[in-house]
């Protein structure tokens, strides 16, 4: 597996905003997105194009287009703060949903939804999920997504801790990760120190 931590003057600030327990869900949000807008660079930067003729106001020339369909899937619910920023950015790109939430006393993933376009395998996938903690839901959203056929996954998270990137490498070796900074490490209640709280809560206000 490849992390890519996207070291940036402009991440490094945002994300010291994110952590701090005073920052108020309105802000948290546009933050979020902010940051997501410039993960989203590294992500992405090497999508497959195709050359077309396409006409200026002066004159016809050749241009570039995405060559295949994306799609985002947002791990709910805290997902969807990253994916929404993407969309900004890609308002063509399809948008698949998968649910899975953390048992709290087990630490174990548990599915309760999922909905994908049919040829979600057609194109790269962007996978969004906040944090990647135990590496759990992260690694049952892309073992998913295999099963439907994708191969070109990505995955986009603000903080990681080493255990769920060692989950990860071991099930998934092959998966890109971008994220703006890697943690020291899980605490007992598996929470990512020194994190930024739960991303879910923060962003809804619950």
């Amino acid at each position: 597996m490849s992390l890519h931590v996207v070291d940036h003057p402009l991440i490094r600030h945002k994300l010291g905003l994110l952590r701090a327990k005073n920052t108020a869900p309105a802000a948290f949000r546009r933050i979020l997105s902010e940051v997501a807008a410039l993960l989203s660079y590294d992500a992405l930067r090497d999508l497959e194009l195709v050359e077309i003729e396409i006409e200026t106001p002066l004159e016809k020339m050749r241009a570039w287009r995405l060559a295949r369909p994306i799609t985002v899937v947002p791990v709910l619910r805290a997902g969807l703060g990253l994916a929404n920023a993407v969309l900004e950015l890609l308002p063509e790109a399809r948008v698949g949903h998968v649910g899975i939430r953390r048992d709290e006393t087990t630490a174990q993933p548990e599915h309760y939804y999922m909905r994908l376009p049919d040829d979600i395998a057609a194109g790269p996938v962007l996978v969004t999920d906040p944090m990647i903690a135990t590496g759990g839901s992260a690694c049952a959203a892309i073992a998913n997504l295999r099963q439907r056929g994708c191969r070109d996954i990505r995955m986009m998270c603000l903080v990681a801790a080493p255990e769920g990137i060692k989950r990860l490498e071991c099930e998934h070796p092959e998966l890109p990760v971008f994220a703006a900074a890697l943690d020291r490490t899980l605490d007992e209640k598996h929470y990512i120190r020194p994190g930024l709280g739960d991303a879910g809560d923060r962003i809804f206000g619950t």
